[in-house]
């Protein structure tokens, strides 16, 4: 199998050199260059092509940000952001995560010989994830959701539950801006690093109808708000009857991950049945097929995103192929599916 051709951005020579290290010691992956900011890494893509960029956003002249909206627009390409984790650092992130990028990892902090290999195996993993990205589906995602017009609660759907992985951000941007201010509570899962949860949600609220916020341990869920899973300490669950009530607990990962969708889908498929809509959008793996499953057969309305419009189309395949799906819909076309069964 060919390498997976890399390219690093980054002004500062210190953090190019440490990543090239890291990246050297993978078999499959090839560093086909390093760039010191955005003009560099522009003639550097047009003369190297490469599969997978990581990219530092704060940066001299033009930002890294700058540069990402171009790149997407003109010549997508998977993008991991290698970000500081100061305030502005994690709010550029998310914004970055919206318009394109695959996912982001902090800058590698400290100097212990064991952090520094745990950290290069976790950016190798991120590369290869890259790689398989779907970056035709950037254009497909980029055109502006409908909005979805105010709608009473009088059918039988009072809870909604999402699972999104890789590419989720930018999905959950367009799904979440075609929701109504006064949606059903609504429950996320986004497999994304702990250190950026916050400015996710701080970004999505900014932008979308809904209140979105992150979860808290043991809250009553209320109509017109949406609930992010706070990182990978706990998982994120539902309990209740009349009232829905977060539950946050400790444990290993299941489906790999934790926060888990799985674990989110079961326990809405216990606690809500058939007034539940489940939601699967992008991401790599199965997290969220069986739990959807769950779903389903307990008389909720399950919709899976389709491939045209998936940065991954894992974890909804892995779904559909379970026949846990009873719709598959474009990005664009979920919200109003749900909402069609909410109302």
């Amino acid at each position: 199998m060919s390498k997976i051709r890399t390219l690093i951005v980054d002004d500062s020579a210190t953090m190019r050199a440490l990543l090239a290290k890291l990246l050297a010691l993978e078999p499959d992956i090839e560093l086909v260059g390093a760039a010191t900011d955005a003009l560099h890494a522009r003639a550097l893509i047009k003369e190297l092509d490469p599969d997978v960029i990581t990219l530092d956003i704060e940066m001299p002249g033009m930002s890294g940000l700058e540069f990402l909206e171009k790149l997407m627009r003109l010549r997508p390409t998977p993008v991991i952001i290698v970000s500081s984790l100061t305030r502005s650092g994690t709010d550029t992130t998310a914004h970055a995560l919206e318009i394109g990028a695959v996912d982001c990892v902090p800058k590698p902090s400290g100097g212990s010989a064991e952090y520094l290999a745990g950290y290069g195996r976790k950016l190798a993993e991120l590369v290869r994830a890259a790689a398989q990205v779907n970056s035709r589906s950037h254009s497909q995602v980029v055109a502006a959701s409908p909005p979805v017009a105010e709608v009473v609660h009088s059918g039988d759907a009072r809870l909604i539950a999402i699972g999104s992985s890789t590419g989720g951000v930018e999905a959950l941007q367009v799904l979440l801006g075609g929701f109504p201010a006064n949606c059903p509570p609504t429950v996320v899962v986004q497999h994304i690093n702990g250190a950026f949860a916050e400015a996710v949600a701080r970004r999505l609220d900014a932008s979308c109808a809904p209140r979105i916020c992150l979860a808290e341990p043991d809250i009553a869920l209320k109509p017109g708000h949406v609930y992010l899973a706070p990182g990978n300490e706990r998982h994120l669950q539902v309990r209740g009857d009349r009232t829905f009530y977060t539950k946050m607990r400790a444990g290993d990962p299941v489906s790999g991950h934790r926060p888990s969708v799985d674990m989110l889908f079961h326990s809405v498929a216990q606690a809500a049945g058939a007034q539940a809509v489940g939601i699967q959008l992008t991401g790599m793996g199965s997290d969220g097929a069986q739990g959807l499953l769950a779903m389903r057969q307990a008389g909720a309305h399950t919709i899976a995103q389709d491939e045209a419009t998936c940065t991954v189309f894992g974890m909804p395949r892995a779904a559909i192929a379970l026949g846990a799906a009873a719709e598959i819909a474009g990005i664009h076309q979920i919200a109003r599916r749900a909402f069609a069964k909410a109302a």
